[in-house]
């Protein structure tokens, strides 16, 4: 899991921690109460850490689990608990999949 070094991010911060496009977020943004960032008296939006865990969980939904929408509403409504769990038990295990592969890289290559 990662550890944020700031107390606001900025759309695009956001997008690009996440892997997702700026007009998904907006999207989501309408389509999801529970994200909701804040905005500057400019209308800049700007996203706390719990704003990018929820965000999180609705890329986890959407993205990996696949589903609709709707879905994924009614999973952050009765299982968000649950869903959070299980994304960082994900980013957990792709780290340290990630780590391995390096691993195992230098190792081939001092052969």
């Amino acid at each position: 899991m990662e550890e944020f070094d700031k107390k606001y991010y900025k759309i695009k911060d956001v997008s690009e921690l996440l892997g997702v496009p700026t007009s998904s977020l907006r999207y989501w943004e309408k389509e999801f109460p529970e994200c909701a960032p804040r905005r500057s008296s400019t209308n800049i939006r700007y996203y706390t850490p719990k704003d990018i865990e929820t965000l999180r969980m609705i890329n986890y939904l959407l993205k990996v689990k696949g589903l609709k929408i709707e879905a994924a509403k009614e999973q952050m409504r009765t299982n968000k608990k649950n869903i959070s769990k299980r994304v960082d038990i994900i980013e957990s295990l792709t780290e340290t999949r990630n780590e391995l592969e390096k691993l195992l890289s230098a190792l081939q290559k001092r052969r």
